[in-house]
């Protein structure tokens, strides 16, 4: 294997140092762009503890325009992104499924994504090194806004995930100065931000972002030429990361072949917290499926929640319409795992905006889990086996303080919308 620590070490100590210097600015920073003290939100308030770094986190959603499903006290996407981007000072590195900006004069006036864009290109202006790493295979049918960016400044490189590991670039984060991301469902996507339920997290702290750039320069190196044995090494393992707000955070990244450190895959992180479930899981994805694409069985995830059920847990699934066609491989194992005691599953189903059909949007695409209202996943995988062993993905394991339950409560808020109704066998 090949290590490209020197490099990145060096980076890493900058990035303590600037830390040291701008600490102020940074606290400032967080009230100004998230808001302090708000009830229900994590992080926002964070201050560093004697001889400890900053480390926060905060929930971010997205929500469809002309519903309820919005939550007022969690800071949107459209409003986190461009925040972040303009306080970046040195880099921006960008690992997205796709880049799509809307297509019509009608459709950019209103864009949120657009103002997102802007930032980059000022950021790039004042001197921001921006790198963009998106999957080859739908760069094929979104190249506009990659060749924008490029044309712009920024440096691209598309990674052929599929050449390696026989799946596709499907995670969306980003980080900034190497000590603030972004991890979550949102794609880098006009429609994510305005048109569909998304959730994400930010944070702040510079191991958690470390961990983040080992996985995205392994794949930017790959993209860019490197052998298929290539991982990058620069960064301290992620521990326990604590933040002033009580909740402890963890890194992990699927598949686990393709990780730098295999200790950091999610999937096995994933079912021994449904397995440590006392009370309730309750899981919220775009589509569940026992099985992969290639047909061979995946039957993990299903099998830690029907062990959960058997020992009385209520478990609760919301999975989007879209997961739920007559005769589908998704509707089917669905079906079978309702039919288990304790196990409810509910759609929900996004109505069509007043303004005309948007192809692929007006859909629940979050994927989360909260477990005893106490634990947490964000995470950018569908709980399909090919997202979990095929496909690059990242995700955020939150556990104690006010980020799971109230996580949980927007789960409960949105199962007991008008737009969930229990599926039908």
């Amino acid at each position: 294997m090949e290590y490209y620590s020197r490099s990145r070490v060096k980076r890493l100590l900058q990035c303590d140092e600037f830390m040291k210097r701008s600490l102020t600015f940074l606290v400032i920073a967080t009230c100004t762009t998230v808001g302090c003290g708000t009830p229900g939100q994590t992080g926002a308030g964070a201050v560093q503890a004697a001889g400890r770094p900053l480390v926060s986190v905060t929930l971010v959603e997205s929500a469809p325009v002309e519903t309820t499903l919005d939550h007022p006290d969690v800071p949107n996407a459209s409003e986190i992104w461009p925040a972040m981007i303009a306080g970046a000072r040195r880099t921006i590195d960008f690992a997205e499924f796709y880049a799509s900006e809307a297509d019509t004069e009608a459709l950019l006036a209103q864009s949120r994504l657009a103002p997102v864009v802007t930032a980059i290109e000022a950021a790039l202006a004042r001197g921001v090194k921006v790198r963009f790493l998106a999957d080859a295979k739908f760069a094929k049918t979104y190249p506009a806004t990659l060749e924008r960016l490029g044309a712009d400044g920024a440096t691209v490189r598309l990674l052929d995930e599929a050449r390696f590991a026989g799946g596709v670039l499907h995670a969306k984060y980003f980080v900034v100065d190497g000590e603030d991301a972004f991890v979550g469902s949102q794609n880098f996507d006009w429609r994510s931000l305005a048109h569909i339920f998304e959730m994400g997290v930010r944070v702040r702290s510079a191991a958690f972002a470390g961990a983040l750039l080992d996985v995205f320069d392994t794949d930017w190196e790959l993209a860019g030429g490197a052998v298929a044995t290539t991982r990058v090494h620069a960064h301290a393992v992620v521990g326990d990361l604590a933040t002033a707000t009580g909740e402890h955070l963890e890194f992990a990244a699927s598949p686990r072949a393709w990780l730098p450190d295999e200790a950091e895959w999610e999937l096995p992180k994933m079912v021994a917290a449904i397995d440590a479930a006392r009370r309730s899981v309750d899981v919220e994805t775009l589509t569940y499926k026992t099985h992969s694409r290639d047909g061979s069985a995946f039957p993990d995830l299903d099998d830690a929640l029907r062990r959960a059920a058997a020992r009385g847990v209520r478990v609760r699934l919301l999975v989007a319409d879209w997961s739920t066609k007559p005769g589908s491989e998704g509707r089917k194992a669905l079906e079978a795992l309702a039919a288990v005691a304790h196990v409810e599953v509910r759609v929900l189903k996004i109505p069509p905006w007043s303004g005309g059909d948007i192809p692929f949007a007006r859909v629940a695409h979050a994927k989360y889990m909260v477990v005893d209202g106490a634990r947490a996943w964000v995470g950018t995988s569908n709980w399909e086996g090919d997202y979990f062993t095929a496909s690059r993905n990242v995700a955020v394991l939150v556990t104690g303080g006010g980020l799971p339950p109230r996580l949980d409560s927007i789960f409960d808020s949105n199962y007991q919308s008008p737009y969930a109704t229990p599926l039908i066998p």
